[in-house]
């Protein structure tokens, strides 16, 4: 683990030239959600995983929001000289992603978003308060963490999940601060850009699970149909942690999608 500008991440393949790539995870993970990227991929490039503001040992912020969850991100980047990034967010790491290449356009050579949506629950601002109770009432209730990780992980997979992902993703889950969580939930339900899919520039590959009931792959695929350069990826019998459920097809449309840069940008 490494540490820079109170952010702790990890980082694989530093000997590569290029433009690296970042990973940012969800609200129920931290950098170990991209271990089986970290390893394929830093055989070939730099690629750095961080723990969000508030996880691992990251500071929280005095205020979470996608604008100061941005502002973080740019210092980060900036600390580590990194000018611009592929950037693959999964979740709420999808909508910083959105959110940096929208105002930040310079800085995001392209996009991988997983299972995330360009807005959360529309303007139904009752829905919004019933999420938050659902997720939250347990914690006030006196629940720990590690039994909300336990119950919540199973539910989010797909039906093909090994035991070994979910006892990975739960273990991650378990780790994270109460109060982190709550505060990035608060943030979640905040976000809305749907409105401006349309002007994200960068090249986006955008790939869902079927089984997803979080970010409904119906969802994501409406998306990709309005962001100018999207390609969209659907994976069968897979859940909310694309990435980890199905880490090898993951991994597999990356490098494809990476090489087609390349090879657009020699031309």
């Amino acid at each position: 683990m490494k540490h820079i500008h109170s952010i702790s991440y990890a980082e694989h393949g530093e000997q590569h030239s290029g433009t690296p790539i970042i990973c940012l995870h969800g609200i129920g993970g931290s950098q170990d959600s991209f271990l089986p990227q970290l390893a394929y991929f830093g055989d070939t490039q730099r690629i750095l995983a961080w723990d969000m503001p508030g996880y691992g040992e990251s500071a929280l912020l005095e205020n979470t929001s996608f604008s100061s969850l941005t502002q973080a991100l740019l210092a980060f980047m900036d600390a580590l000289e990194i000018s611009q990034a592929h950037i693959i967010g999964h979740s709420i790491g999808g909508m910083i992603a959105q959110e940096l290449a929208l105002c930040h356009p310079q800085r995001v050579a392209s996009l991988a978003l997983l299972a995330t949506t360009s807005a959360f629950g529309g303007r139904d601002e009752a829905f919004k308060q019933r999420f938050l109770e659902a997720r939250l009432t347990p914690l006030n209730q006196g629940q720990q963490m590690q039994t909300l990780a336990d119950a919540f992980v199973p539910q989010v997979v797909g039906s093909a999940a090994s035991q070994a992902v979910i006892r990975a993703a739960s273990n991650t889950m378990r780790h994270v601060p109460e109060a982190s969580y709550r505060a990035i939930m608060q943030c979640l339900v905040t976000f809305n850009r749907y409105q401006d899919s349309h002007t994200i520039s960068q090249p986006s590959c955008l790939i869902a699970g079927a089984e997803d009931s979080n970010s409904p792959a119906a969802t994501m695929q409406k998306m990709a149909g309005k962001v100018p350069h999207a390609q969209y990826h659907e994976l069968a019998q897979v859940g909310h942690l694309v990435n980890l459920e199905a880490a090898d097809l993951c991994n597999h449309i990356l490098r494809q999608f990476y090489t087609g840069l390349s090879h657009d940008s020699s031309h």
